[in-house]
């Protein structure tokens, strides 16, 4: 019996090898050609699901996005077609026989609707300035939408007499609530245009016309968002005094009678308030707030809260559930949303009545986004598990059954992919860190491995398990190379608590130093890493965090400096988000330089040694070009090898496919060069 099992075991050995052996490294555009699902959505009776798929077009240079549908969980289908753009946010509508939707078909993006059953999408508004989101009425016999104000006749008149120039602060669009009839159950009114008769005013026999919108909110404020209550007379929403970034802490909440067309005041405190959901008997309200602005709106947690819509029974929910709230819905069987719980995210439900709340047991590891239907008995999500791609699930409510109906994951079958683990390990001030360790699928623990720290951003993003992490930085590829990754949740991430989030409060770029430097140490005391050949880089506050590695720590071979910041004085006056950074340093320049200077990378710059490449969008507001410049001039002027790669047209991140493999390449040439010391160049032909 042993000699049987020794056998069984031998041969499962031999097979998982083979099976290893036969696997692929994937190209670089392999990777930026993942298709990937993004939002869900079900039809109100359950029987119907709709997502959205992004692609990538090298072509033109661009990520598209068609939506897919699914019926009663079968093999989803590709829905809609847009050779030249995107279709996005799918809705059905209220009677399941239609699926509206935004797509720009060269005119902006408007709301175009199909047929469950297929058909030639009709388009619903044609408005010039577009729309950037929408609701059917529950009625179904009406659209309401969310667009830019037309450009004030003064600016362009300003424009013709004086040419182009801006005040800083000033210059802006406002938003607001739109109202469109429908008449989609008859012919496309786009192939019977309306002409009128030449000897007279009489319109053509069997014309149709386009009904037009009706604007139903106005004032000196920006709609961000809204909802139609389930019973159909009146609209919540939020809005702020401008469509401008720093604007959304004086972001309100106000109820639009449908009626009366009355608006009212409902939610007004002194810090960000944002609508969330209605309650399923239309009296009362879903809402999250930071409540004053004493402290902070990016690390603190938003608190939760119901309120009637005559402005009583005002109560918070969750109070312990220490997580910032994600994709908050409430229907019949209660309130439910997303929150992280370290590199888990998790669906939780909230009592409505007394704020109790428990995890939805049974879902996969990462939870993207999540829909029910009308009656709540089905649920929707885009999730994943640590070893999987974005997949599309479906289950029941009464008895879940977790059912997979898409399968992205089969793109990377054949390939050679990340194999993730969390570690753990205390930093300098003993404050518990974890991380996600990458290994090759052919892992050795005998060697010793060159080791490449990917830091996120954020702070308050989070790394998870993925088999294919990336972004412009070429892991999968490093890993098939024979190194380690190691991606660390330093202090300031999501999922570990509002006391985690707070702790680089005033200490950033020291503290997540710490965290970074001490996570190395645990795993070359572990004997897993060859100490003379490790690299860092990171993306934003990920490129802060390695510019500060950079002037701060000789402990690495190479660095990558993404869009990150490099002098905390010339960002505070430059970023588009000022509060960011006097929140987080609890002053503006002029009122503590020291704690400037503590947290700025510039600050040690003739202590650096590192060789360093830069990495900045060229109109990249927040976190403006200059930091890029300070930094490589200063590298520079220490004799320390720097490259500063800066991607033209782009903001603060690298969105179109020919330049993140650029970026991508960019990365992989300088740690081959200064960890492996090789050199490489940068292919140009097939």
């Amino acid at each position: 019996m042993k000699k049987a099992c020794l056998t069984l075991l031998v041969i499962l050995s031999l097979h998982g090898a083979w099976a290893q052996e036969s696997k692929r490294n994937p190209s670089f555009e392999e990777i930026i050609s993942l298709r990937g699902a993004g939002y869900v959505t079900i039809s109100p009776n359950g029987e119907l699901g709709a997502f959205v798929v992004q692609k990538t077009d090298w072509t033109d240079n661009r990520f598209d996005s068609e939506i897919w549908m699914v019926k009663n969980g079968s093999e989803p289908y590709q829905f809609t077609n847009n050779p030249k753009g995107s279709s996005v946010f799918p809705v059905f509508s209220p009677d399941n026989k239609w699926l509206a939707f935004l797509s720009d078909r060269g005119n902006k993006m408007q709301v175009f609707a199909m047929r469950v059953n297929g058909g030639e999408p009709i388009a619903l508004t044609n408005e010039d300035e577009g729309v950037s989101t929408f609701e059917w009425h529950p009625d179904g016999k009406r659209i309401f939408f969310l667009k830019q104000e037309k450009e004030p006749k003064k600016h362009r008149e300003q424009q013709k007499r004086y040419g182009a120039f801006e005040m800083d602060d000033k210059e802006y669009t406002l938003q607001h609530l739109w109202e469109i009839s429908l008449d989609i159950e008859g012919r496309d009114p786009s192939e019977l245009p309306c002409y009128a008769a030449t000897d007279s005013l009489r319109v053509a026999e069997n014309c149709i016309t386009k009904p037009k919108a009706h604007r139903l909110t106005e004032g000196a404020f920006t709609v961000n968002d809204f909802k139609i209550s389930p019973d159909g007379q009146k609209v919540a929403f939020s809005h702020q005094p401008d469509p401008l970034i720093n604007s959304f802490v004086k972001s309100d909440i106000s109820m639009l009678d449908l009626n009366t067309k009355e608006v009212s005041v409902l939610v007004a405190n002194p810090s960000s308030d944002s609508f969330e959901d209605w309650s399923p008997d239309s009296k009362s309200i879903l809402y999250t707030s930071f409540v004053d602005d004493t402290v902070s709106n990016f690390y603190r947690n938003a608190q939760i809260f119901s309120i009637q819509i005559d402005g009583q029974n005002n109560k918070r929910l969750a109070e312990k559930l220490d997580e910032n709230p994600g994709m908050l819905q409430w229907n019949p069987r209660g309130i439910y949303g997303l929150f992280w719980n370290k590199t888990a995210r998790d669906i939780y439900r909230i009592e409505p009545k007394d704020g109790s709340f428990a995890k939805i047991p049974g879902m996969p590891e990462q939870v993207q986004a999540f829909a029910f239907s009308m009656n709540s008995e089905k649920l929707i999500l885009n999730a994943r598990n640590g070893n999987q791609l974005a997949e599309i699930w479906i289950t029941p409510m009464q008895k879940p059954t977790l059912r997979q109906i898409s399968n992205f994951t089969q793109q990377i079958a054949e390939w050679k992919v990340a194999e993730s683990e969390l570690v753990m390990w205390r930093s300098k001030d003993d404050a518990l860190i974890e991380g996600v360790l990458h290994k090759p699928m052919d892992y050795d623990p005998t060697k010793k491995y060159p080791l490449m720290v990917v830091i996120h951003g954020g702070p308050t993003g989070i790394d998870t398990p993925s088999p294919v992490p990336g972004y412009v930085y070429p892991i999968v590829q490093w890993l098939n190379k024979g190194c380690l990754v190691l991606r660390p949740n330093y202090r300031g991430s999501a999922g570990y608590g509002e006391a985690f989030r707070s702790l680089n409060v005033k200490n950033l770029g020291v503290g997540d130093a710490w965290d970074v430097i001490s996570g190395v140490d645990y795993l070359i005391a572990k004997g897993m890493v060859d100490s003379t050949k490790i690299g860092v880089m990171g993306w934003s506050q990920g490129g802060y965090i390695s510019a500060f590695l950079t002037t701060n720590s000789d402990k690495f071979k190479a660095v990558s400096v993404g869009a990150g910041i490099s002098n905390w004085m010339t960002y505070y006056v430059n970023t588009d988000i000022h509060p960011f950074t006097r929140q987080y340093l609890k002053a503006t320049p002029w009122d503590d330089e020291d704690i400037y200077r503590k947290t700025s990378p510039m600050t040690n710059i003739k202590n650096a040694k590192t060789p360093t490449l830069i990495q900045h969008g060229e109109f990249d507001r927040r976190v403006p070009i200059p930091n890029a410049y300070e930094l490589l001039q200063g590298l520079r002027d220490q004799g320390v090898p720097a490259e500063l790669v800066v991607y033209k047209g782009f903001g603060h991140g690298i969105t179109k496919p020919k330049e993140r493999l650029a970026a991508t390449w960019h990365n992989w040439v300088w740690f081959a060069k200064y960890v492996w010391g090789e050199e490489v160049e940068l292919p140009l032909g097939d």
